[in-house]
C-alpha cells in the first residue's frame, strides 16, 4: 500500500524517469567522455539510493553498505566471466562455478538474491542495535567483508585486480538500472513500511507505542537497500571490466555518503541532488589535482584535492543546511497541497470488544531504587480513572510498565483474558492499549495526518486505517492542520495530535500522561468534553495522569494516589479530597 496520494507519486516517478532519459540522451550527443561520466553517475546514484533506503528512512547511518556492492560486483563477475578465463586465472573454483557463464541480467538476478540472503542474516543481528552501536556494527561489516575478499584468493584473486569481466554496462543499461532504483526507492519511502520506519526514525519509543515493530521495518529496509547496492556493484564491475577490493572500501564509502549527506538523507530528491553536486565537484577537482596554471603561475599537483574538496562541502552543508540541499521533503511534496481529511463517522474507532484492565503487584526497581512498589489496579470499560501524586511518585513509571515501555521487576497485568507481561510495546498497542507521553513525542518531520495514519496502519491489521485516522483528526478538532508538519504546531495542538494518534489505534484503554499540560482553561475544558465523549460514545477506558486537580476532580470517576511508589489511596474524587494520607502527601503540599 502506498500512503502518498497518487497526484504526488505519479509526477514524482514521471520526473525521475524523464531526468534519467534526458540526461542519457544529452550525454549521447556530447560524446564518449560525457557518456563515461554519466554512466558512473547513474551507478553512483543507484548506490546512494540504496544507502538512503536504509539510512535515510531509519536514521541509522551505515558505513557498511559498500560490502553489499562488493558482493554484487564479485558475484556477477564470477557468473559472467568466460569459462576459459576462469580456467586460466581461477583454477581452484568449484566445477559448477567454473563452468557457469551467464549473461549480465541473469547474473544480476542471481547476485541480488544472494546478496539479499546475506543481508537478511546480517540484518537480524545489526537490527538489534540502535544509534551509534548500529553504525559501528555496519563499519565492522565493511571491514569483515573486505577481509574475506582479500583472503579468499581462489575465488576473488585476493587483493589483486579482478580482470577479464565483460564490459556489458553501457550508458543505457546504467540508465535503466538507475530508473529501477529511483522507482523502488520512491515507492518504498511512501509505502506503509517506509512510513512506519520514518516514524521510528523520528521517535522510536512513540513509534512502538502505536504498534510499529521497528526491528522488522529496519530489516525490510536493510534487505531492500542491499539489493540496490548489489545492482550498483554489478553495473560498475561490468563497466570497468577490472577492479580490486579497494574499490569497495573507505574512499568510495566516503564519496557515496557525501552525496547522501550533502543532498539530504531523508529523500530521493536529496539523493539525486547530492549525487549531481558531488559528481560535478569531483570532475572539476580532478582537473586541478594534477596541477594547473593560473595567470602564468604554475600550481603544483596537490594529492587528495578531490577528497579535501568533498570534505569541505560536507562541512559547509552541515553548518549551513544540516538537512541537506533538498531538506526533509520531496520536491513534489512542496508543490502539491496536502490531501484533505474526508468526513468520517467517529464509529470508525469504536471499541467492539470491551475489556477490563487488571494489574497485580506492579513493581519497578532501578538498581537500589524502587520506583513503583506493589501497585494493583483495575479499570472497567468506559471508566475514567485519575492517577495523581507528587513529582517522582512513580506515575509515569507505572504507565511505562503497563504499556510495555518498561518490563516490570515484579507483577502481572492483563487486558481482559489476554496476559500482557513480557510483550513488546508494539504488541501491547495492537492488543488495545494506546498512550500519550508526559513529554510530547510526535514525529515532527511527518505531517499531522501521517502522524495519525501510521498509528492506524500499524494496529488492528491496518483495517479502515484512513477512515480511523481521519475520524481521529476530526474528533480532536485538528483536521485543518492535517497537511502541516507536526513539529510546527502550537503546544496545545501538538497535544491534540498525540491524543488523535493514540485514538487512531482503536484502543480499548487509553493512557494519557498530562494531556492538558500547556493548555489554557478554555482548551482544557474542550479537552475534557472530548475525553468524556470517548468514554460515552466509544466505550474507551481512560487512565489519566495530570497535576491539574480541577480537571481530575471534574472528569474522573475514580482516583488513584501514588506516593514514593506506593498506592496510598483509591476512591471517588470526594473521598480522595478528604483522605488524610492524601492531604499530607499531596494535597497539603500544593497548598503550602
Amino acid at each position: 500500500m502506498i500512503t502518498a496520494p497518487p497526484r504526488n507519486i505519479v509526477p514524482a516517478l514521471a520526473a525521475a524517469i524523464a531526468f534519467v532519459v534526458l540526461a542519457a540522451g544529452a550525454a549521447t550527443v556530447l560524446g564518449p567522455a560525457a557518456e563515461r561520466v554519466l554512466t558512473v553517475f547513474f551507478v553512483s546514484l543507484i548506490a546512494v539510493l540504496g544507502i538512503g533506503v536504509y539510512s535515510g528512512n531509519s536514521g541509522v547511518l551505515s558505513f557498511g553498505h559498500l560490502s553489499f556492492m562488493a558482493m554484487g560486483a564479485y558475484a556477477t563477475s564470477l557468473l559472467t566471466l568466460p569459462a576459459a578465463v576462469k580456467a586460466a586465472t581461477l583454477p581452484k573454483l568449484p566445477d559448477w562455478l567454473a563452468s557457469t557463464e551467464l549473461g549480465l541480467f541473469p547474473a544480476i538476478l542471481v547476485a541480488v538474491v544472494f546478496t539479499a540472503a546475506v543481508a537478511l542474516v546480517v540484518g537480524l543481528a545489526i537490527g538489534r542495535l540502535d544509534g551509534s552501536a548500529a553504525t559501528i556494527a555496519t563499519l565492522g561489516l565493511l571491514i569483515i567483508v573486505h577481509g574475506i575478499i582479500i583472503g579468499w584468493r581462489d575465488v576473488t584473486r585476493g587483493s589483486g585486480t579482478f580482470f577479464g569481466v565483460p564490459r556489458s554496462t553501457t550508458l543505457w543499461v546504467a540508465a535503466a538500472g538507475c530508473i529501477v532504483a529511483l522507482i523502488v526507492a520512491r515507492l518504498y519511502r511512501d509505502s506503509v513500511s517506509g512510513l512506519r520506519l520514518r516514524a521510528s526514525r523520528e521517535n522510536a519509543i512513540a513509534a512502538g507505542a502505536i504498534g510499529v515493530n521497528m526491528r522488522r521495518e529496519r530489516l525490510i529496509a536493510w534487505v531492500l537497500s542491499a539489493t540496490l547496492m548489489a545492482l550498483s556493484g554489478a553495473l560498475i564491475a561490468h563497466f570497468l571490466g577490472a577492479f580490486s577490493p579497494k574499490k569497495f572500501f573507505f574512499v568510495d564509502t566516503f564519496q557515496l555518503l557525501a552525496m547522501l549527506i550533502v543532498g539530504g538523507m531523508t529523500t530521493v530528491t536529496g539523493a539525486v541532488a547530492g549525487a549531481v553536486t558531488i559528481t560535478i565537484v569531483t570532475e572539476v577537482l580532478r582537473r586541478f589535482e594534477s596541477g594547473f596554471d593560473i595567470f602564468g603561475v604554475a600550481v603544483p599537483q596537490v594529492f587528495g584535492t578531490t577528497q579535501i574538496g568533498i570534505a569541505l562541502i560536507i562541512l559547509i552543508a552541515m553548518f549551513r543546511k544540516a538537512d541537506g540541499i533538498s531538506g526533509l521533503k520531496e520536491w513534489e511534496e512542496r508543490l502539491f497541497p496536502a490531501q484533505k481529511v474526508k468526513a468520517v463517522g467517529s464509529r470508525s474507532f469504536a471499541v467492539t470488544d470491551k475489556a477490563t484492565l487488571t494489574a497485580e503487584g506492579m513493581t519497578m526497581r532501578f538498581g537500589g531504587l524502587t520506583a513503583v512498589d506493589n501497585v494493583s489496579l483495575t479499570m472497567a470499560p468506559g471508566e475514567i480513572v485519575g492517577l495523581i501524586g507528587p513529582n517522582g511518585s512513580g506515575k509515569t513509571t507505572l504507565l511505562n510498565m503497563l504499556s510495555g515501555v518498561l518490563v516490570p521487576s515484579e507483577g502481572a497485568f492483563a487486558l481482559g483474558d489476554q496476559p500482557l507481561n513480557g510483550l513488546p510495546t508494539y504488541k501491547i498497542s495492537d492488543l488495545g492499549i494506546a498512550r500519550t507521553f508526559q513529554n510530547i513525542r510526535l514525529f515532527p518531520a511527518l505531517s499531522v495526518r501521517q502522524n495519525v495514519l501510521v498509528a492506524a496502519l500499524s494496529t488492528a491489521g491496518g483495517k479502515d486505517a484512513e477512515d480511523r485516522a481521519d475520524a481521529a483528526l476530526q474528533r480532536l478538532g485538528i483536521a485543518d492542520h492535517a497537511g502541516d508538519d507536526a513539529g510546527t504546531l502550537s503546544y496545545g495542538d501538538q497535544r491534540r495530535v498525540e491524543i488523535a494518534r493514540a485514538l487512531a489505534c482503536q484502543p480499548k484503554v487509553l493512557f494519557l500522561d498530562e494531556p492538558a499540560a500547556g493548555m489554557n482553561r478554555e482548551e482544557t475544558d474542550a479537552l475534557m468534553d472530548t475525553l468524556r465523549g470517548l468514554t460515552r460514545d466509544l466505550g474507551i477506558g481512560i487512565l489519566l495522569v495530570d497535576h491539574d486537580l480541577g480537571l481530575i476532580n471534574r472528569l474522573c470517576h475514580r482516583i488513584l494516589v501514588l506516593n514514593e511508589g506506593h498506592l496510598i489511596a483509591e476512591g471517588t474524587p470526594e473521598a480522595i479530597r478528604k483522605n488524610p494520607a492524601v492531604i499530607e502527601a499531596y494535597l497539603g503540599q500544593s497548598s503550602t
